[in-house]
């Protein structure tokens, strides 16, 4: 049985390859073909950032904890139980016994402690496995003890709220020590968890190929392989769909979604934490001034963007923490208006009147709402107040290593988006003067203010939800006037399948959950 299924999976793959899209109808029912919006950079999940990546690597892997399906809420997943001492800084997890790495290696607390020690001790053996750019999700950790085979124990520097959210995020999945020792920096081409489906081909902007763990802890998935296809240009990603080269499409283009809204297929919609924003160069250029960073705001014509290239699939932001996190989010604040008049007079009384402004844009990655027509209206708007914009277009994975390093002598403003787990993940990674590229963070545009440093610093500390959303809000409402982003849209995220595929939703956490689904 097993050999008759390699079978198929090495026809299929040839296929993928191969030959036109029509001919991929017959895609066996067993088999899932994904079309993804850009080829992953790793599939090692502490090395990464992008959603896209992680749509991969939450169907191969496991952490501590998981999201219960539909919510951010935390559940147990290769930790059963888990307690939390009165202090706030010891979490002491009891591990599930039994569970094999897909190497054949067994997962235990010094799995665990492998995996945190690799990422947050320059000293580990295996750090230079890295960079671990999110590693500042457990950066709170100060040790993490072994107190028995099956018994994980993090001691804390001090309280940190986020703690469990940040677990069941993709940079705390838990890898193979045995797979890391012996491949080193190869693991993130040849990976092993402990997920429902295991790692079995990689062709470079071709497809990631992952096949059915038949001794899955949660039980073996009704799929036998799922293939993931790197699909950039997303008119090519909707031919596919309908020409049934795929089965399922993710960020369907907003041109595009009524085209879906037939009985053919199954059109899934979900509104989540998601924000869209341009990065502004804070520390030289136009925008290190803050008059000029507002008028921007005041430039683009943020609803018509939302309405005409997004065709009502976001919402306008009105600031650095989406909507979604309602218990955190400050409704107070609105939408910088549309007002050109006024952003011309700021430019120009700022003395940047006739400035260029290189502006980096992307193909198209995780969560990026059409950039490049985004791009060429955000352009034209900057021209109507004296700013000429200079577009550098680039692909996602170099796009992403252009920005992440800082804008700093390249650009003077860059799109970006995150979907985040908690309110205290965007700000925290890219707003603190803590977070500039050269200390480790994604603050790309070198904003720096110590008020909105010590506000983040005390809500991740803090342990009522009620003081933590205070100092969010307060931290929301500095941020609007500072306006280091150009905040822009909201996104109700989408994906789209063909009408076989069934036991599928959206994640809030905007992974691909694909364990439970089977095709008709």
């Amino acid at each position: 049985m097993k050999s008759r299924f390699l079978l198929i999976l090495l026809s299929l793959s040839l296929m993928v390859g191969l030959i036109t899209a029509p001919v991929l109808a017959g895609i066996p029912k067993e088999v899932l073909v994904v079309g993804q919006v850009a080829e992953p950079k790793s599939l090692d999940p502490s090395t990464v950032t992008a959603v896209n990546d992680f749509r991969i690597l939450i169907n191969m892997y496991d952490g501590l904890v998981r999201y219960k399906s539909g919510t951010l809420q935390v559940e147990p997943a290769l930790a059963e139980s888990w307690k939390i001492s009165k202090s706030g800084t010891l979490y002491t997890f009891n591990l599930r016994k039994g569970v094999k790495f897909h190497d054949g290696s067994s997962f235990n607390a010094d799995a665990v402690k492998f995996n945190f020690d690799r990422m947050l001790s320059d000293k580990h053996p295996y750090h230079n496995t890295g960079p671990f750019p999110l590693a500042f999700f457990f950066s709170a950790i100060k040790e993490t003890r072994v107190i028995d085979p099956y018994t994980v124990q993090f001691k804390l520097e001090k309280p940190y709220a986020p703690l469990l959210s940040n677990l069941a995020y993709p940079t705390g999945l838990i890898v193979s020590p045995a797979s890391v020792r012996k491949l080193g920096k190869g693991f993130g081409r040849n990976p092993a968890g402990t997920g429902a489906f295991k790692f079995a081909a990689w062709e470079s902007n071709r497809k990631v190929v992952i096949e059915r763990n038949e001794e899955y802890w949660d039980g073996a998935p009704p799929l036998k392989a799922v293939i993931f296809r790197p699909i950039t240009d997303s008119n090519t990603r909707v031919t596919e769909m309908l020409s049934g080269g795929i089965d399922m499409m993710v960020e369907v283009p907003p041109d595009n979604v009524a085209t879906f809204k037939t009985d053919a297929f199954s059109l899934y919609e979900q509104a989540g934490p998601h924000l869209w924003f341009l990065i502004l160069n804070c520390k030289e250029g136009p925008f290190k001034n803050k008059m000029v960073r507002q008028a921007a705001n005041y430039a683009i014509n943020k609803k018509a963007l939302v309405e005409n290239v997004l065709q009502g699939t976001a919402e306008v932001a009105a600031g650095p923490t989406p909507p979604a996190f309602a218990w955190a989010y400050n409704d107070k604040l609105t939408p910088y208006p549309y007002d050109p008049d006024k952003a011309g007079k700021m430019v120009e009384e700022a003395g940047f009147k006739g400035a260029t402004v290189t502006f980096y844009v992307t193909e198209g990655g995780s969560g990026m709402l059409d950039p490049i027509p985004m791009g060429t209206a955000i352009q034209a708007d900057l021209a109507k107040i004296g700013l000429k914009v200079k577009i550098e277009t680039y692909e996602w994975n170099t796009f992403l290593g252009k920005v992440n390093p800082g804008l700093e002598g390249k650009a003077d403003m860059a799109e970006m988006a995150w979907m985040t787990n908690d309110p205290d993940t965007l700000p925290f990674l890219a707003l603190r003067s803590g977070a500039w590229p050269d200390k480790g963070g994604f603050n790309s545009g070198y904003y720096a203010n110590p008020k909105v440093d010590e506000l983040l610093e005390k809500a991740r500390i803090s342990t009522d939800q009620d003081t933590r959303a205070r100092l969010y809000k307060e931290m929301q409402e500095i941020v609007y006037e500072d306006a280091p982003w150009v905040f822009v849209a909201n996104w109700k995220q989408n994906a789209v399948s063909r009408a076989n595929v069934k036991e599928f939703s959206l994640e809030p956490s905007f992974f691909l959950l694909l364990h439970k689904v089977y095709k008709q």
